[in-house]
């Protein structure tokens, strides 16, 4: 079953902005009220979570390190003040100041 997001309705009518998360069938109709509190709630158009070749779930690993040096590039990490340090390739120098 999809999960569907749900925002929280004042005594208006209007969005509060506090959203929930709620797991019911494409058959059913969208709730009306909050299924275990009975606050009133209405279904929000989002964009879906799919994890393809460039969803934000395999992003971690399109950007590893290792696979960063793989593809040619030289990858930069901030170390302690003042500096960063390269950790992924090996074009540049080792270490970079931020002071200059």
């Amino acid at each position: 079953m999809p999960i569907y997001e749900y925002e929280y309705l004042d005594k208006a009518g209007k969005g509060t902005g506090r959203r929930v998360e709620l797991i019911q069938s494409m058959s059913e109709d969208a709730y009306q009220k909050h299924p275990e509190t009975g606050e009133p709630v209405r279904r929000v158009i989002t964009v879906p979570r799919i994890a393809g070749k460039w969803s934000d779930m395999k992003a971690k690993g399109q950007l590893s390190n290792e696979n960063l040096e793989r593809l040619g590039f030289t990858k930069y990490e901030k170390r302690g003040d003042g500096y960063m340090e390269r950790v992924a390739g090996k074009q540049g120098p080792r270490s970079v100041s931020l002071d200059d």
